[in-house]
């Protein structure tokens, strides 16, 4: 259904965008980290102070809580696409603060201040604890990036009418 050629087209809600992306990408980054760390290799449950049971039953919690992340950051997607709001350079920088906004929080909230878990066990953790920390930081200076340089060309998009 066209519109009417009076009705100017739909504005790109940038903030939004950028928010649902980084929703999305906290889950993905999830997804990973449960995934790779706790299934695949095993190096830890989410809350490793307990009996391996809890750590499962923790893993359970972390895999739902990123699924509903990952289920309610596609629909709010969707959502913008639908109504043709998605900024869609916006989004991609959202993504990627996403992701490292859940990988640093991990690595210093839930690693040092919670101690709920280590990446790893029976190792000198100091090399993982930097790698695991310095990927989320590199993520988020991407992030941060992509987002300065969105606002710059929405500005300029602005600007010119």
């Amino acid at each position: 259904m066209a519109e009417p050629a009076d009705v100017p087209p739909p504005e790109p809600q940038h903030r939004r965008s950028t928010a649902v992306a980084a929703l999305a990408g906290a889950a993905l980054m999830a997804a990973v980290d449960e995934i790779v760390f706790h299934q695949l290799l095993g190096w830890h449950h989410f809350y490793d102070r307990s009996t391996p049971a809890v750590g499962l039953f923790a893993d359970g919690l972390l895999h739902s809580a990123e699924l509903i992340g990952l289920v309610a950051g596609f629909f709010l997607l969707a959502d913008l696409v639908r109504s043709r709001a998605l900024a869609v350079d916006s989004a991609v920088a959202g993504l990627f603060l996403g992701l490292g906004g859940f990988q640093l929080f991990d690595g210093i909230v839930d690693h040092k201040v919670l101690r709920l878990h280590q990446i790893r066990y029976g190792v000198e953790i100091l090399p993982y604890d930097l790698l695991w920390n310095a990927a989320g930081v590199l993520l988020l200076a991407v992030g941060a990036v992509l987002a300065r340089r969105a606002r710059r060309t929405a500005a300029a998009r602005g600007a010119r009418g």
